[in-house]
């Protein structure tokens, strides 16, 4: 897949391309929804031989927007967005600088610049996209946008027992602990990426030795509690059982940021330094204090029991 960043005003001229069929929208999960976008859009280039394109904005919008927002927990921040896009095999990902100079575009300079500049003959976004300062352009107005130079397909909402799949409905969802019912709005497990750094060095004292995570970006992360996971490292997943929290039973005063501490299955290796990504199948319980390190011991067992059970019966 070929990446192409640009900035407002950019200089790529649709010349440096051949007809494409684009798919718009911010995409922050790539859930159900998008993909829906996404694969119509790819179908759609296939059928034209033309080739298929996604366009997406980073920062969020809200950051720049909004004085009060200083940054935002991603579902898929643009890595993992790539990461994903690039799965689902399409040729092309325009990724736009979304500043203050590209929100204030009015809607026909928006279609002009980044729609027809981009030589695209077919868009393809959700019913709910808009576009232009201010959102004044929507899917309604496009064709009048189009100056006749490309055809369009509106997604109608797509969604999970009467409730719309949305972005917002995941981060909610997710907030809950609720991971196992966000693996289905997204279609996929929740994950998250991060590097194994040094720790307490306490779980290998009491017989549950782990790997402290820390994230690479500013996901959005499940509450604090014990979760069913798989773990990723080069390219081998191992099941595990992760615990997110402040390690009540040892520490009196709250860190400033929850630790992240995933004890792997059949592993023993010192991993330090690697890369890994935490996928996310089913909370287990709230994180809690005990009153002695054997209470906690035993709960731990019990914890890693259930994660077992979990993987075994939904393999």
């Amino acid at each position: 897949m070929k990446i192409i960043k640009l900035s407002h005003p950019h200089t790529y001229t649709s010349e440096k391309t051949q007809e494409i069929v684009l798919a718009l929208g911010y995409f922050d999960g790539v859930h159900k929804g998008h993909q829906h976008v996404i694969n119509k859009a790819k179908e759609i280039a296939i059928d034209k031989g033309s080739k298929s394109a996604v366009m997406t904005f980073d920062p969020h919008p809200s950051v720049v927007l909004r004085k009060d927002i200083q940054h935002v927990e991603y579902i898929t921040p643009l890595e993992e967005k790539i990461r994903i896009i690039e799965q689902m095999e399409i040729d092309i990902l325009f990724v736009v600088e979304f500043t203050e100079e590209f929100a204030a575009l009015l809607p026909q300079q928006f279609v002009d610049s980044y729609i027809i500049g981009l030589h695209a003959k077919h868009v393809v976004a959700g019913f709910d996209f808009s576009y232009g300062r201010l959102g004044k352009g929507t899917m309604e107005t496009l064709p009048f946008h189009s100056r006749g130079e490309f055809t369009q397909s509106t997604v109608e909402k797509q969604t999970d027992h009467d409730r719309k799949i949305s972005s917002t409905l995941i981060r909610e969802v997710l907030r809950s602990g609720d991971v196992h019912y966000a693996q289905t709005l997204l279609g996929r497990p929740h994950n998250v990426t991060g590097t194994v750094i040094h720790g307490d060095k306490r779980g290998r004292t009491i017989g549950f030795p782990t790997a402290n995570i820390d994230l690479t970006d500013s996901y959005i992360l499940p509450p604090t509690g014990v979760y069913a996971v798989k773990i990723a490292l080069d390219e081998k997943e191992f099941e595990g059982v992760c615990n997110i929290g402040y390690k009540p039973t040892f520490k009196d005063i709250k860190a400033d940021r929850p630790s992240i501490e995933v004890h792997i299955f059949n592993f023993d290796e010192q991993v330090y330094e690697q890369n890994v990504r935490i996928s996310w199948y089913k909370r287990i319980r709230s994180e809690q204090k005990f009153t002695s390190v054997e209470e906690l011991v035993k709960q731990i067992g019990l914890d890693k029991a259930a994660a077992i059970e979990f993987f075994l019966t939904n393999s």
